[in-house]
C-alpha cells in the first residue's frame, strides 16, 4: 500500500509536474482532470469536485456534483509523456455529494462483488487476453481501417508490419509495472495481442484500463491508430477479450479436483453453470456495442452458442488443459470494448451465483455448432446460417444476436439488477436503447448497394 508521503516524495524525486486524476464513465471510457504537483496533496486530502452528470455518457443527466477519491496504489508515471516535467496518473473512485462511494460507479460495483467474494473466503485471479487492431491514419491523422500487411497468426516480420510498435508497447507497459508474458500477431491482418500476467480482479481491471491507454498512445507515435473495436472489418476475425479465471480459498485452487472429470471440481462446474445461466443478460455489459454482435455472429472462432468444452475455441466457455493449481476457466465471449470493471463484476458474480445454487452446466459439448457448419457446407448447407448447424444445435441456447436483444435480456434478469443495482441497469439500458435506435435510423452502404437498383 502506497502512502500519501511516499507519493509526494516520488513526485518530487521524479520531477513530476502534472498528475492526472482518472476515472471511467459507466461505459468504461476513461476521463481525467489534471492537477499540478503543488495541488496534489490538496487533491488527496480534499476530494476533487466535478460535474458528474457525464458519468452517465454523453447524454448527461443534469448537473450533479461528485467527488474524485484517488486510489494511491494506482500511482504511476506515464512513460510516453515528457521526461522533463513528467506526467503521472492516479485512478480514482467516484463518490456522491455525501462522500460515500457512488453506487452506479463501475469501480464501486466491482468492489462490492469482491467484498461478497471475500466474505466467502474467495480470491479471484483473472488473466485477460486483449486483442486489438493497428490501422493507418490519413493525412489529417484521422483513423482509417487501412492496413498494408497480410500477416496472420504468429507471423513475423517482414509480414508483421506492426512488430516495432508492439515491441515499444511491451517495453512501455513494463516501465509501468506490468509483467508481460507474451505478445504476437493475431489471426487477421493488422491484429495483435499482448498478454500480461494474471492479478487479483481489481488490479486486473485497473490494468486493462491502463493497457488500452498505453497501446493507443504508443500506436500514435508510429502514425497508427490502435482500436479495440470488436469487428472493424467484416471479412476478417474480430477482437475478443478472453478472460481466464481461477478461484482460490485458503491458498487452494477451488476449481481443481484431480479426481473430477476433466480435473474440475464441483465448484468449477457450478461456476460454469452460473455464467451459462446469466450469459444472455451479461452480454449487454461484456459485449456492449452494436458492433459487438457483428463479431459474435460472424464465426471466426467467436462464440455464438451457450455451451462449454475443453476442446473447441468458439465455445462460450473453454476449460484449458492446464490442471492442478493452474486450473482455470476461460470465458471467450467478452470483447475489448467492454468496461472491464463491469465485465469482471458480472462474470464473477454469475459464477458465484452458480456455486451458491449448485447450477450444473450440463454435459460438455463434443463440438461447437459453428464448427460443424463447415462440414455441413459440403453437404449443401450455407456456412454461418442457422440451417448449416441446426442438426448439432438442437436444444442449444444462443447468445443474443443484437445489442437490442442483449439489453432486453438484462432488463428481464433480476440477478443483474441485484449485482449492478436497479438504478444502474435503468441508466445503462436507456443509453443502450438510444444507441440501438440511432443505429437503426442509419442507411448503410450495404443497403444502398443491395436495394437501390432492385427497387
Amino acid at each position: 500500500m502506497k502512502t500519501k508521503a511516499q507519493i509526494l516524495q516520488l513526485v518530487e524525486d521524479e520531477d513530476v509536474e502534472f498528475i492526472r486524476l482518472q476515472f471511467t464513465d459507466m461505459f468504461g471510457n476513461l476521463k481525467n482532470v489534471a492537477v499540478t504537483a503543488n495541488q496534489l496533496e490538496h487533491a488527496i486530502d480534499h476530494p476533487y469536485v466535478f460535474d458528474g452528470s457525464f458519468l452517465y455518457g454523453s447524454r448527461g443527466k443534469g448537473e450533479e456534483d461528485m467527488y474524485l477519491r484517488p486510489d494511491l496504489d494506482t500511482f504511476v508515471i506515464l512513460p510516453w509523456r515528457p521526461q522533463q516535467g513528467k506526467v503521472a496518473r492516479l485512478l480514482c473512485d467516484v463518490c456522491g455529494a455525501d462522500g460515500a462511494p457512488l453506487a452506479v460507479n463501475s469501480r464501486t460495483i466491482l468492489k462490492k462483488v469482491l467484498e461478497q467474494a471475500q466474505a466467502k473466503g474467495y480470491i479471484f485471479y483473472v488473466d485477460p487476453e486483449c486483442e486489438f487492431f493497428l490501422f493507418h491514419t490519413d493525412e489529417n491523422g484521422i483513423a482509417t481501417t487501412v492496413t498494408h500487411e497480410q500477416a496472420g497468426y504468429m507471423d513475423v516480420s517482414p509480414l508483421d508490419l506492426g512488430e516495432n510498435a508492439r515491441r515499444d508497447m511491451v517495453l512501455t507497459l513494463e516501465q509501468m509495472g506490468f509483467e508481460i508474458e507474451s505478445s504476437h500477431h493475431e489471426m487477421a491482418p493488422a491484429q495483435h495481442e499482448i498478454d500480461f500476467k494474471y492479478e487479483e480482479a481489481m488490479k486486473t481491471a485497473d490494468n486493462i484500463v491502463t493497457f488500452k491507454t498505453a497501446v493507443r498512445s504508443i500506436a500514435k507515435r508510429f502514425g497508427l491508430h490502435a482500436t479495440f473495436m470488436p469487428k472493424p472489418k467484416s471479412d476478417v476475425a474480430g477482437s475478443g477479450m478472453h478472460i481466464s479465471i481461477s478461484l482460490f480459498q485458503n491458498g487452494k485452487n477451488l476449481f481443481s479436483d484431480p479426481e473430477g472429470e476433466n480435473g474440475l471440481s464441483d465448484e468449477a462446474r457450478w461456476f460454469i453453470g452460473g455464467v451459462m445461466e446469466h450469459a444472455k443478460a451479461m452480454c449487454a455489459v461484456t459485449n456492449p456495442l452494436v458492433n459487438s454482435y457483428k463479431r459474435l455472429m460472424s464465426g471466426f472462432e467467436a462464440p455464438r452458442d451457450i455451451i462449454w468444452t475443453t476442446k473447441a475455441k468458439n465455445a462460450l466457455i473453454r476449460v484449458p488443459s492446464l490442471k492442478g493449481e493452474d486450473t482455470r476457466i476461460e470465458l471467450r465471449f467478452p470483447d475489448p470494448s467492454a468496461n472491464p470493471y463491469l465485465t469482471l463484476a458480472v462474470c464473477l458474480a454469475a459464477g458465484m451465483d452458480g456455486i451458491d445454487r449448485k447450477l450444473e452446466p450440463g454435459a460438455e459439448a463434443a463440438c461447437c455448432p459453428a464448427e460443424s457448419a463447415k462440414e455441413d457446407k459440403a453437404e449443401g448447407g450455407v456456412e454461418g446460417l442457422p440451417t448449416a448447424w441446426s442438426k448439432t444445435a438442437v436444444g442449444v441456447e444462443r447468445l443474443p444476436e443484437t445489442l437490442w436483444e442483449a439489453v432486453a435480456s438484462m432488463e428481464q434478469d433480476a440477478f443483474m439488477k441485484q449485482v449492478l443495482g436497479a438504478d444502474f441497469v435503468r441508466l445503462y439500458t436507456d443509453a443502450k436503447k438510444a444507441e440501438w435506435k440511432e443505429y437503426m435510423s442509419q442507411v448503410s452502404e450495404w443497403e444502398v448497394e443491395k436495394y437501390l437498383y432492385r427497387t
